[in-house]
């Protein structure tokens, strides 16, 4: 099977020599199609055979007709099954698709999909994700095969969206024509696109064994969490590895049992260990890693030799520890194995300047208190990239010192999860 061909769409915003750049940086970063919708750009917004010379060009009619020299660019034409009349495109370009309103069974899918279509036609199916259940996955599958068997292997492309379809939209892929995945930023064309990086990623490093999903180490990784886009854990872990980036209230716990039979592991931050310590009946207040035992999760805490690390760099045996979440209840335990003092502060009960050493476990999404102040405090941040410089500019602007610390903590932690999850089952 050959691998999807990634697929970006270009954003509303860009028209003219923008879309140009775009276009040509998304070439360089993997992307091999882009696509150009009449609902997003006017016919004169974009040169349509520039955007051909630099990636092969899907031009999709959503509402507004195509414009000519649209078709005339691109390599495929995208018109809706079930509006668009006669499907009319250039021989050979036809990408026919339908945009299903609601979660369909397979029989009802294949229904719609009872159509005479060109030689040489491509088929894209699309569905909301519906309720997080393995029986739902299973039906997307089981439609993705049974078009590719009606269509032709090298044709079909299934897609689920929704907020917490982009680990579906994954295990689609290896068995898709397309991989429509976004750029990154704010811009994405549909809920639940996965980032080019990480699919580039993934086809660049495929898993050196293709084993069928569920026998032993095969499956997909992922990091689990909420505005995780800065995340390394992609660039370390053995691929395929998903960025799964949900929103806080997202139902996890149906989620991550829907994806037992298609994952090994998981990586989980902020703020879902609580959440899945508590599902997964683990006796730890919070956990970070899940690991697949055949037909359950088993649930670890990895942070605890991050906590190690933090700790012993920072090197005070009495501190504060700004919030208690999920890392915090890292440090609390390693914290009492070393002999340390800590006081966990949440934003209520802050009142004045705080001094000596601390921790800062807050996510960068979590604005602090006004309240807060330091009188030369040491303050150890524990989280990495962009999120980290800003969580330090923060403490300089309230009087304090940022150490930081949050490369290490990451790496100790993943060197344990990388152990983990090579012993699924």
């Amino acid at each position: 099977m050959t691998p999807a061909r990634r697929v970006v769409t270009l954003p509303p915003s860009l028209r003219g020599p923008e879309a140009l750049r775009f276009a040509a940086d998304a070439r360089s970063r993997g992307a091999e199609v882009l696509e150009v919708r009449t609902d997003l750009h006017p016919a004169d917004a974009v040169d349509a055979s520039a955007l051909a010379g630099l990636l092969e060009l899907l031009v999709s009619e959503r509402g507004t007709p195509l414009p000519p020299a649209w078709v005339a660019a691109a390599r495929w034409v995208d018109r809706d099954v079930v509006h668009a009349g006669d499907l009319a495109a250039p021989a050979g370009k036809l990408l026919a698709s339908h945009h299903a309103e609601r979660p369909l069974s397979t029989e009802e899918a294949l229904r719609l999909w009872d159509v005479a279509l060109p030689a040489g036609s491509l088929v894209k199916h699309i569905e909301p994700l519906g309720v997080e259940s393995r029986e739902r996955i299973s039906v997307l599958l089981e439609t993705q095969a049974r078009l590719r068997a009606r269509f032709g292997e090298e044709r079909v492309t299934v897609l689920a969206m929704g907020p917490t379809a982009l680990p579906v939209r994954a295990v689609l892929a290896r068995r898709n024509v397309l991989d429509y995945v976004a750029v990154g930023g704010d811009w994405k064309a549909a809920p639940g696109q996965r980032l080019l990086a990480d699919a580039t990623r993934e086809a660049r490093h495929p898993h050196p064994v293709p084993l069928p999903e569920g026998e032993g180490k095969s499956g997909r990784l992922a990091i689990l969490g909420t505005s995780i886009v800065h995340s390394r854990s992609p660039r370390i872990h053995r691929q395929p590895f998903d960025r799964i980036d949900i929103p806080e209230d997202a139902p996890v716990e149906a989620l991550v049992d829907a994806l037992l039979p298609h994952y090994r592991g998981f990586a989980v931050t902020s703020p879902f260990k609580m959440r899945l310590a508590r599902h997964t009946g683990s006796p730890l207040d919070a956990i970070n890693t899940l690991v697949r035992r055949r037909d359950r999760w088993e649930s670890f805490n990895t942070d605890t030799a991050g906590a190690r690390s933090v700790l012993e760099r920072l090197g005070a045996r009495d501190m504060f520890v700004l919030g208690d979440g999920g890392a915090s209840a890292a440090i609390r335990v390693v914290g009492t194995e070393m002999g340390c003092q800590l006081r966990f502060l949440r934003r209520a009960e802050i009142s004045g300047p705080l001094s000596g050493s601390g921790i800062w476990t807050w996510p960068d999404r979590i604005t602090p208190p006004d309240t807060l102040r330091f009188e030369g405090a040491r303050i150890a941040v524990i989280a990495y990239g962009a999120p980290a410089r800003r969580i330090a500019t923060e403490i300089t602007r309230r009087g304090g010192t940022p150490l930081l610390l949050g490369a290490a903590w990451f790496i100790a932690q993943a060197r344990q999860q990388r152990a983990l999850w090579e012993t699924a089952s």
